[in-house]
């Protein structure tokens, strides 16, 4: 009997059921959009790696000075001597060399082609006969002014087979003419150009010289193989199998494809948080109406257990039907979010169990989860209470509440602190756990937060719009609990969007003032992308008009005192000068075998001027060099500086990373510059301003895509706003018909509708933004010494938001205020 009941109370209450089950369907979006999505970039990347390498049974290669470090510093050529070597191992079969590097193509529009920030590797090699690579048209490079390119790299640069073309390499960009194309699959939105052996060798490496070694074997299996190779190794080079390889290359893309998955799905949680108060809140709101019927139900004999079955067969009904639909919009999102990937999209979703399984296990549980209290209530609802007609649930007292609340969000600004401060095994953790325990603390107290702020919210409309005004105030007020969990849903979204909006104009201004305190230089030149500066570039801005000097400096990764660590290396002088470096104790003389430090690293070695600090260098070599200077943070150098003669003497190819100039800062010298530099479309010169500008496109950039992905719990909150103020305009049915009938007009009731559903929205983002505000103040101070020394608060975004939430109160009013103009007058007197 009670499957019955619970099938006809759904048929009963469709419109606001579906309501309801869009906000399953929303999380449940984002959560198998990002499972399919995820799947089917990790299949894309298996299907390339069953192609690369798979006839590599060995492969030679630099033992690397930091286990884990594919940095590229960390890269050391082998000697081609070590290729005569192995063609005399038993087993070995069509031993070759390796050469890769950065190589990208300047296509006709005179733009490298795919070059992007952070985007796809422009991947330089040599041709080798039988490698990973098919000739789709052409032939392959014989000679030092011919290249083969990609095919979809042709197709965007308009190049084709025959037509000369400039290509960047580290080196000063040479005219070649395109001799083939090549057949690379997906390559993931990667570049691909080959050139023959010895100009690979000359333009991305050295003469003489292979990045890896790779052969096939004759029958051996592929340790034998690898432990008779690696007795002709030389020092400081490794043998491993292909198998090993492989498995490297692929554990280093699940690993980041895993980090990606997690980091999706911590906004789709977000997205489900907020969902589950929207499901509670109308729950609570359908339970509340139905108190006559469901104490019907027991006075005829129905157990409480029954009518607790009866409300969660409901709540699983519309979880199987969100889950269902919200899999469907997740493999909608899968593909937006593929085709947002450009090239690296295009092998299709791939569909397995999971995203089916976490569909229905996430829109089920939270669902019945979020209905199990209102159910729990409806069973405890007395017989007798169906002969009353003013029936209502039983309302707990607040203090419970209060308390509960209070110490909640009072544990969770100690745990935030925790983790912020570094204390503990998880800050990260610490954090997350901190954080939600404050949004649930602050969602239990917001019934006692409302009834002040929805008073002051709520007096202009009072004022100025007459009784309508009044009447959306006191509507407001009337159910602080149902007020408090419909905003709560908004206030999460809209305090997460605040705090990394706080955090995005902390980063803008911290950078602003880092440039100006400790950029020195008139002018930066550096490179776009992946790629490195030529060695004689600095020659070419020196004899530009205007410039004073040009001194080029460099990058390097090193073990220092056996632990990793990035560096800085060039003309000390120059590089003091340029970053406005404060020497706190030595000096900036730092000879052929010097180093320099910060503070913070002297003090955690215990190092002194004088010191010496054993260097491990990235081809293997230890060299103990002398701390000559230690210098006050700076974020522009880094934590150390090393001799420029030191680099040299551990580095085949010196890799310019940046080169610092002295110049009139004028808008003439800037254009020579640009000028002197026509050549480099890799190359971009920024002077103070330009610095600012690219860091501030970068932090927008970063803000509004954690704003988007955010936007989807504000959405689910606007539907919950919708949702409640439906169900509400249904609850008080009778009490529109008698505000109809003594003379309020449909404009006013309509009216009173939007000004509740505004207040009720304003309050929620008033919350959420006074949340997110102080949240975005605890991270700054957490992280002013890793940079953010300022705190800066967007008052005019904040005052945007605001709006918004006053426009996502008018637009989820109108469904709702058109049903109750709708309404007919007598009807709605005599309902009961």
């Amino acid at each position: 009997m009670m499957g019955k009941v619970t099938l006809r109370n759904l048929a009963a209450h469709k419109i606001r059921l579906v309501l309801t089950a869009v906000a399953v369907i929303l999380g449940v979006a984002f959560v198998a959009g990002t499972l399919i999505f995820t799947d089917s970039m990790n299949k894309q990347f298996d299907d390339l790696f069953s192609r690369v390498g798979t006839n590599v049974a060995v492969d030679v290669r630099a033992k690397k000075v930091v286990e884990g470090d594919d940095d590229g510093m960390a890269v050391q050529p082998v000697p081609a001597t070590v290729l005569k070597a192995l063609q005399g191992v038993e087993g070995v079969k069509d031993p070759k060399g390796n050469v890769s590097g950065y190589a990208a193509v300047v296509g006709k529009d005179g733009k490298i082609v795919g070059t992007a920030q952070n985007g796809p590797p422009q991947i330089g090699t040599n041709w080798t006969t039988g490698g990973s690579y098919d000739l789709k048209s052409g032939r392959a490079p014989q000679g030092p002014g011919e290249v083969v390119i990609d095919a979809k790299t042709a197709e965007k640069g308009k190049l084709a087979v025959g037509d000369t073309t400039r290509v960047v390499t580290a080196g000063p960009p040479a005219r070649m003419r395109i001799v083939g194309l090549a057949d690379t699959g997906n390559l993931m939105g990667a570049t691909l150009t080959a050139f023959d052996t010895p100009t690979a060798q000359r333009l991305m490496l050295k003469p003489g010289y292979f990045t890896d070694i790779e052969m096939g074997s004759t029958g051996v299996s592929q340790a034998e193989l690898r432990d008779r190779v690696a007795k002709v190794l030389p020092s400081g080079t490794e043998a491993v199998t292909g198998e090993k390889l492989r498995e490297e290359t692929k554990s280093d893309i699940a690993t980041m494809m895993n980090f990606f998955r997690i980091f999706l799905l911590v906004f789709a949680l977000i997205s489900i948080f907020v969902g589950s108060f929207i499901i509670f809140n109308t729950f609570s709101m359908l339970v509340a109406q139905r108190t006559r019927e469901l104490a019907l139900l027991r006075a005829i004999g129905a157990a409480r257990g029954q009518v607790t079955r009866a409300v969660i067969g409901e709540a699983v009904a519309v979880g199987v039907v969100g889950s269902t639909l919200g899999l469907a919009a997740g493999a909608g999102l899968a593909s937006l979010l593929q085709t947002q990937m450009g090239d690296a999209g295009q092998g299709g979703l791939t569909f397995t169990k999971t995203p089916v399984i976490w569909a229905y296990t996430v829109g089920i549980v939270v669902t019945v989860v979020s209905a199990y209290f209102p159910a729990r209530r409806a069973a405890k609802i007395p017989p007798v209470a169906a002969m009353r007609d003013d029936v209502a649930l039983p309302q707990r007292s607040l203090r419970i509440r209060i308390a509960l609340g209070s110490l909640l969000t009072l544990a969770g600004a100690g745990l935030i602190g925790a983790g912020l401060a570094g204390n503990g095994g998880s800050p990260v953790a610490l954090v997350g756990v901190g954080a939600f325990a404050v949004f649930i603390g602050v969602a239990m107290l917001a019934p006692v937060i409302s009834v002040p702020v929805v008073k002051v919210l709520g007096a202009p409309f009072a004022r100025l719009m007459g009784a309508p005004g009044r009447l959306a105030r006191q509507n407001a007020l009337r159910n602080p609990r149902r007020t408090a969990a419909t905003a709560a849903a908004l206030m999460i979204g809209l305090a997460l969007i605040t705090t990394v909006n706080v955090l995005g104009a902390t980063m803008r201004a911290s950078v602003d003032e880092q440039v100006d305190a400790q950029f020195g230089a008139d002018y930066l030149v550096q490179s776009e992308g992946a790629g490195s500066i030529g060695g004689e570039v600095a020659g070419k801005i020196g004899s530009t008009p205007g410039v004073t000097s040009a001194t080029p400096t460099y990058a390097g990764g090193a073990k220092i005192d056996g632990k990793k660590a990035s560096y800085m290396s060039g003309d000390v002088a120059v590089i003091a000068k340029a970053a406005k470096l404060k020497v706190t104790s030595g000096g900036t003389r730092i000879g052929d075998a010097g180093i320099m430090v910060n503070e913070d690293t002297a003090k955690d070695h215990g190092w002194k001027v004088g010191a010496v600090v054993p260097v491990q260098f990235t081809d293997g070599r230890t060299e103990r060099l002398t701390l000559t200077g230690v210098f006050a943070k700076s974020n522009l150098i880094g934590n150390t500086i090393i001799s420029q003669p030191a680099y040299l003497r551990h580095t085949v190819k010196p890799s310019v990373d940046a080169i610092v100039v002295d110049a009139a800062p004028s808008a003439a010298t800037k254009t020579a510059l640009e000028s002197t530099l026509k050549d480099y479309p890799n190359l971009k010169v920024s002077d103070q301003t330009s610095l600012k500008a690219d860091a501030r496109k970068q932090v927008d950039g970063f803000v509004t895509f954690l704003t988007i992905l955010l936007a989807m719990s504000v959405i689910i909150a606007a539907v919950g706003v919708v949702n409640t103020l439906a169900l509400s305009v249904i609850e008080r049915t009778r009490e529109i018909g008698l505000l109809r009938a003594i003379g309020i007009s449909r404009r006013q009731l309509r009216r009173m509708i939007r000004v509740e559903s505004i207040v009720i929205a304003v309050f929620g983002a008033v919350l959420g933004m006074g949340i997110g505000v102080a949240f975005g103040a605890a991270l700054q101070n957490a992280l002013a010494d890793q940079g953010l020394g300022v705190l800066a608060v967007p008052y005019g975004t904040l005052v945007i938001y605001l709006v918004v939430a006053a426009v996502i109160g008018v637009l989820a009013a109108l469904w709702p205020a058109w049903r109750a103009g709708r309404m007919d007058v007598l009807k709605a007197i005599s309902t009961e």
